[in-house]
């Protein structure tokens, strides 16, 4: 094989493994963009499931303030 066409067939070697890297490199980033909006649409959820949680302990925690006890009931007459 001749001094060129080695060097040809090295550049050639190299163009494909950029064209490699490069595809590789736009799927992965593709992949990073799907995973971020994903994990902004679970830090929503969560925000909100956060804020749910705590209307639903405050509405309890109310509700057990009105309620009146075991210890505050008449006890039934005979």
């Amino acid at each position: 094989m001749s001094p060129e066409n080695a060097l040809a067939a090295r550049l050639e070697a190299l163009e494909s493994r950029i064209a490699y890297q490069e595809h590789w490199l736009d799927t992965l980033d593709e992949a990073v963009a799907t995973q971020e909006r994903r994990l902004a649409q679970l830090e929503r959820i969560n925000t909100l499931m956060q804020e749910k949680l705590s209307d639903q302990q405050r509405a309890l925690q109310e509700a057990e303030m009105g309620a009146p006890s075991a210890q505050d009931e008449v006890p039934p007459h005979y």
